[in-house]
């Protein structure tokens, strides 16, 4: 699939937002990929999710994880084409960590999936969780690269599509300006 046809599965689905949106990193933007809207039809969960396992399929992984909530989805998606265990982290007092009993061993190889990244906050969260465990960190895949490529995470990383999506700090944001109501659309509550 080329990144033409992922952005029309996007349009196709309403999963491609434009307004005034309050992203996960506290940034604004005027566009938001609602991931959820893309997944929650499983033809395009797997085939999706099939690029980042194909990509990763050699690299000897042992466990796929996750943030919760956006990662849910495609870890588990991920982890299921690869035939290896999934868990996932979640927020606890505002910090990614690892709840329900799941744990990682030393030297366990570990693929980090994601939804969107656009500052990378959790993935590097999980990242943080994965090398505190002793655990290598094989690579990165999520669906969506809102920073074109500028995040880099240093770990071989792969995304389906890559797109420069403008994003502005709150006092500087053109959209606040002209006064148009900023929509939260994402899972994490945000002040």
């Amino acid at each position: 699939m080329t990144e033409s046809d992922i952005l029309n599965i996007f349009k196709k689905s309403g999963a491609l937002l434009t307004g005034h949106f309050l992203l996960t990193s506290g940034r604004h933007s005027d566009r938001y990929f609602q991931c959820a809207k893309v997944l929650q039809y499983p033809e395009y969960t797997e085939m999706l999710c099939k690029m980042i396992a194909d990509n990763f399929r050699n690299s000897n992984v042992d466990t796929v994880i996750a943030p919760a909530i956006g990662g849910l989805v495609v870890g588990q998606e991920v982890a299921r084409q690869l035939n290896k265990r999934f868990i996932f982290a979640e927020r606890e007092d505002k910090k990614l960590s690892l709840r329900r009993g799941f744990t990682l061993d030393e030297n366990e190889k570990v693929l980090v999936c994601e939804d969107v990244v656009t500052t990378g906050g959790s993935v590097y969260e999980v990242i943080d969780i994965v090398k505190n465990n002793s655990a290598k960190v094989v690579g990165v895949g999520f669906i969506v690269d809102r920073s074109n490529g500028k995040v880099n995470f240093g770990y071989p990383q792969f995304s389906t599509l890559k797109m420069e999506v403008v994003s502005y700090l709150p006092d500087e944001c053109p959209l606040c300006r002209k006064d148009i109501e900023l929509v939260k659309p994402g899972s994490r509550k945000i002040k």
